[in-house]
C-alpha cells in the first residue's frame, strides 16, 4: 500500500470514528461534569489508538508520523471536542519528560497522561519574574531524600483540576540566575499546596495562583539534572510555543476563517470587495500558518527538534488571532461590542475577541518572541544582560530585598 492510499485509510477511519464518538457540546454543565466528560473522552481516543499519535509506542503512544497527526487535527477541527483540561499536558509537560525524564518517569506518567487519567500543569510564572522567568524566587531545600518547596506561582492554567505540574524552582541561590534552578514533578495533591482561582474580563477562571507551604517533594522527581532547570525550561517552552502556534480550533471557533465567512454571510457583507479582500488575506496566513506547523512536525519526527523555531510558530498564532480580531470588528460592528440578551452567536463572538489578546502574552510575550527570533534564529546581537553572571542572591529582582531577604 502507498503512504498516500495508508494516509487516506487512516483520514477514512478517523472520520468514520469521530462521528460515531465526538460528544456534542451540552450547555450549562458544572466543572466537575465538564471534567468527567473530558476524561471520559480522552480514554476513548486512546483506547481508539488517537492518542499520542506521533509518541513513541513504548510511553503509550501510537509511533505514527506527523502525516498522521495532520490527519487527526484536520478532521477533529470540524468538532469541539473536549480535551482542553489535557493540553498543559500533551503539549508541554508530557513531551518536556519524553525528551528528559528518566525511564521510570516516563513509564509511570507518560501513559496514564495519554489516557486522560491524571492532568498536568506548568508551574512556571510568578509575580516577581514573569517575562524573565530566571528572576523566580520559588525556592527548594534539600532535606535529605526530600526537596523542600515554598514559593508562589501565578497565571498557572488547569490547575484546579491538575494532578501534577512541572514545577521550576531555584535550588541554588549562590550561582547566577539561570543557573540555580531545577525542574521538579510536583503532586497537585500533597500537603501545602493550595490553589486559588484567577477571573479574566470574560468573568471565566482559566487560570490561577498556587502557593507552596513547605511541600515535600522526593529527590527521584527532578526532571532532568539538578541545577538543569534552565535547560529544561528552556525545552519546554519551546514545545509549549510550538503547541500555541500549531493547536488547530475547530471550524466553529468564531475567530477561524470558516466561521468569519459564516458571519459575513449572514450580515450580508460576503460580496462586498473591501471584505472579500480582508477574508482571502486572513484565510491566506491561517493556510501559511498551517503548512509551517506540518513542515515543524515533521521536522521533529525526523530528529530535529525545533528549538528556537518554536517561537515563530507562537508568534505567528497571536498575530493570526490579531488578524481575525480586526476582521471580525469590522464584519460585525456594533454586534462585536453590545448584543441582545439571547443572541449566542454574538456573545460567543464578543467572548472570542475579549480573549485573543492573552495569545500575546501567555507562553512569552510578542516581545520575548521577537527577541528569540532575532538572537537564536537570526544572529543579532544578544540584548546587555548585566546580571548574567551575579550570583541570584545579590540580584533585586521582583520581591527580593537587598541582600537575598524578603
Amino acid at each position: 500500500m502507498t503512504q498516500n492510499a495508508a494516509t487516506q485509510d487512516f483520514r477514512s477511519s478517523v472520520r468514520a470514528w469521530l462521528g460515531a464518538h465526538a460528544p456534542a457540546p451540552v450547555p450549562g454543565l458544572t466543572a466537575e461534569e465538564q471534567l468527567r466528560r473530558a476524561r471520559e473522552f480522552q480514554a476513548a481516543l486512546y483506547d481508539a489508538g488517537y492518542a499520542g499519535i506521533t509518541w513513541p509506542k513504548e510511553v503509550g503512544g501510537q509511533g505514527l508520523t506527523p502525516a498522521e497527526q495532520q490527519v487527526f487535527s484536520d478532521e477533529a477541527a470540524e468538532y469541539d471536542l473536549p480535551v482542553y483540561p489535557f493540553s498543559i499536558g500533551m503539549g508541554m509537560c508530557g513531551p518536556t519528560v519524553a525528551d528528559l525524564g528518566t525511564p521510570e518517569q516516563k513509564q509511570r506518567y507518560l501513559p496514564k497522561l495519554l489516557r486522560g487519567e491524571e492532568i498536568w500543569c506548568q508551574l512556571f510564572s510568578e509575580p516577581g519574574a514573569g517575562s524573565d522567568v530566571a528572576s523566580l524566587q520559588t525556592r527548594a531545600v534539600l532535606d535529605d531524600d526530600q526537596w523542600v518547596v515554598n514559593g508562589q506561582k501565578v497565571w498557572t492554567t488547569n490547575a484546579q483540576f491538575a494532578d501534577f505540574g512541572a514545577l521550576l524552582a531555584r535550588t541554588d541561590p549562590d550561582r547566577p540566575k539561570h543557573a540555580g534552578l531545577t525542574m521538579f514533578i510536583v503532586d497537585m495533591h500533597a500537603p501545602g499546596v493550595t490553589v486559588r482561582p484567577l477571573k479574566d474580563m470574560s468573568g471565566r477562571a482559566p487560570f490561577n495562583e498556587v502557593y507552596f507551604d513547605d511541600v515535600r517533594i522526593p529527590v527521584g522527581d527532578v526532571i532532568g539534572q539538578v541545577g538543569g532547570g534552565w535547560h529544561a525550561a528552556v525545552t519546554m517552552l519551546g514545545h509549549e510555543r510550538v503547541s500555541i502556534g500549531a493547536t488547530r480550533k475547530p471550524k466553529s471557533n468564531p475567530l477561524e476563517f470558516a466561521s468569519l465567512v459564516e458571519l459575513a454571510r449572514r450580515l450580508g457583507v460576503a460580496g462586498e470587495p473591501a471584505q472579500r479582500e480582508r477574508l482571502a488575506e486572513l484565510y491566506a496566513h491561517e493556510r501559511a500558518l498551517e503548512l509551517f506547523n506540518t513542515r515543524m512536525r515533521q521536522e521533529t519526527a525526523a530528529g530535529d527538534p525545533p528549538g528556537a523555531r518554536g517561537s515563530v510558530a507562537k508568534l505567528a498564532g497571536a498575530l493570526q488571532l490579531r488578524r481575525a480580531i480586526e476582521v471580525a470588528g469590522q464584519l460585525a460592528g456594533a454586534d462585536a461590542v453590545a448584543w441582545e440578551p439571547d443572541d449566542a452567536r454574538a456573545a460567543e463572538l464578543a467572548l472570542g475577541i475579549n480573549s485573543a489578546p492573552a495569545s500575546s502574552i501567555a507562553g512569552g510575550t510578542n516581545e520575548v518572541q521577537h527577541n528569540i527570533i532575532g538572537e537564536r534564529i537570526l544572529g543579532l546581537p544578544k540584548e546587555p544582560q548585566v546580571d548574567r553572571d551575579v550570583p541570584f542572591r545579590e540580584l533585586k529582582v521582583g520581591t527580593q530585598r537587598e541582600g537575598g531577604r524578603r
